[in-house]
């Protein structure tokens, strides 16, 4: 044997041995189950989950990739223990190895009660469990949901139960109830219900059950996954969980608007006894009757009693008859003594009008109204003729004045062209045309010669004329 100095030895680069390592490990461990309790859990914003696996020496590191998350039958949180099955290998960049997960289930039933309370404290803590939430069943559903696995006992146990109380549809809705993916189709069924609308091809549920048979913490283990615990809250339709037996609780009763000990009990809860509600209606009926029959019995003593303090109808019409009678006499009596009395009065009145008085009475105004319409007659006569007279002499003195009247003998009315008068003879131009009216006709003639005045020839003296004197109260016109 020759020992080797080691300047002769190989030298690694950093990644050759980084990788080295890593292909050794993963050759040596590719498949490992390891136990312990999970702590600094890190979900990343790229979907992987990272994490580190724990017990009271040691601690391990390790990661679940995006893809694997969903199909991890737990949900990794902080102090929970699980048994997780995977490969170890490195982490070159940090010089640190890993374990990359694969699978991962709760290390015992104390682990998933443990997660269990943890979720319920987180729910709770966000009002799902609160009962002014819950919503009230309806009485008497025409349809009714069933989630539910489609081959097992409970489905048949359900629809034997329902038929026996309430004519009603049933839609079942089939799911897995067991395993990785129950949770999911379970929480697809309940929100495939709540999409339908109402008038739809398949009609929407009044009422919805969930529910399957008894069994382990682990096979019921999918009711208690947080996201189907969201939906059932979320549900506008009333929901009854009924999951396992009676002593068996999920995280879905929780949240449910009512939870059921049994399959067969949520049926029960969810649609009532057509007989017992044909039978609770007759007994409505009859009592209805006999209470209405006592009112009347009890109306009926109380006018009869009421009646035997009131005065008999014929004595009180008697009375009144009499009051009648009385005064129907007394009125015929009254009557024959006013009549007589006007008689009285009229013969009073009517003994001073004789005929001779009205005759003599007529002829005094007569001879009244004759020596009125005489004397009226004699001074608007004698008015009449008087005005008459007036008027004809201011008519005359009209007609005098009136300077368009036809001239007298021996005189012309000179006129313009335009119908005007002319006020003298130096008011007409040379070539002018002028109008001459005569007494019997009208010429034109044209002026000649300048403007000069021709000396007018004296006038004769004119007359004096006495002025006609107005009548008495009448003013003069002019």
């Amino acid at each position: 044997m020759t020992d080797e100095s080691p300047s002769n030895a190989q030298a690694y680069s950093v990644s050759e041995l980084a990788f080295a390592l890593k292909r050794t490990l993963e050759d040596a461990y590719g498949f490992v189950r390891l136990r312990g309790e999970l702590s600094k859990v890190t979900n990343h914003a790229s979907g992987h989950v990272y994490l580190t696996i724990k017990d009271d020496k040691a601690a391990l590191d390790g990661v679940v990739w995006k893809g694997g998350v969903r199909g991890l039958s737990v949900r990794p949180e902080q102090g929970l223990e699980v048994i997780v099955t995977g490969r170890i290998t490195t982490f070159p960049a940090g010089s640190r190895y890993q374990i990359v997960i694969e699978s991962m289930e709760a290390a015992g039933v104390g682990a998933l009660l443990a997660q269990l309370e943890r979720l319920k404290a987180k729910l709770a803590a966000e009002g799902l469990f609160e009962a002014s939430r819950k919503q009230r069943l309806p009485s008497m559903p025409s349809v009714v949901g069933v989630i539910t696995s489609p081959t097992g006992a409970v489905i048949r146990d359900i629809l034997h139960r329902i038929r026996d109380r309430w004519p009603c549809r049933v839609i079942v809705w089939p799911v897995v109830v067991q395993g990785d993916a129950a949770a999911g189709q379970v929480a697809a069924a309940v929100r495939g219900f709540n999409a339908m609308t109402q008038g739809g091809p398949v009609p929407r549920p009044d009422i919805l059950i969930v529910a399957r048979g008894g069994g382990s913490v682990e096979d019921l283990w999918a009711f208690n996954d947080e996201a189907l615990a969201r939906t059932v809250a979320e549900s506008t339709i009333p929901l009854i969980s009924a999951v396992g037996h009676e002593t068996d609780t999920t995280l879905i009763d929780f949240v449910s608007d009512r939870r059921a000990p049994t399959p067969t009990a949520a049926a029960e809860m969810a649609t009532p006894v057509l007989s017992e509600l044909k039978a609770l209606t007759a007994d409505y009926d009859r009592r209805l009757a006999t209470a209405g029959g006592r009112l009347i019995e009890d109306r009926r003593g109380r006018l009869t009693g009421a009646a035997r303090g009131l005065p008999r109808p014929a004595d009180l019409l008697a009375m009144a008859g009499q009051r009648l009678d009385y005064a129907a006499s007394h009125l015929t009596m009254g009557l024959r003594r006013n009549v007589d009395l006007q008689a009285g009065r009229l013969t009073r009145i009517a003994a001073p009008l004789r005929p001779a008085m009205l005759q003599r009475r007529t002829e005094q105004l007569g001879e009244r109204l004759n020596a009125v319409n005489l004397r009226f007659n004699g001074t608007i006569g004698r008015r009449f003729e008087t005005e008459a007279t007036r008027l004809e002499a201011i008519g005359k003195l009209l007609q005098t004045l009136n300077p368009r009247r036809p001239p007298r003998p021996g005189f012309v009315l000179v006129t313009r062209a335009d119908g005007s008068l002319t006020p003298n003879g130096a008011a007409l131009g040379a070539g002018e045309t002028v109008n001459l009216m005569f007494e019997d006709v009208t010429r034109q003639a044209v002026i000649e010669g300048g403007s000069g005045a021709v000396p007018p020839a004296p006038a004769a003296k004119p007359v004096a004329k006495k002025p006609l004197s107005p009548p008495a109260g009448q003013g003069d016109l002019f």
